[in-house]
């Protein structure tokens, strides 16, 4: 018999966040979500990047601070 939790959230990261897994939602720029014209601009891919950098950056700060 399946044992049924419910987790708040709309994202695939929100059952993990919820088992002790920090994961942030990142933006992605991306348009016309889950149909066949679905994209993202390269601009928003690059910036998506820039922004996951800078916050690995900190976590490595904050870690060599500790």
């Amino acid at each position: 018999e399946p044992v049924i939790r419910p987790v708040r959230g709309g994202t695939d990261g929100a059952r993990l966040s919820f088992m002790g897994l920090p994961c942030p939602n990142i933006f992605s720029g991306g348009h016309n979500f889950h149909s066949r014209y679905e994209f993202i601009s390269l601009e928003s891919m690059e910036k998506a990047s820039q922004v996951i950098v800078k916050i690995v950056e900190l976590i490595e700060a904050q870690a060599k601070s500790a």
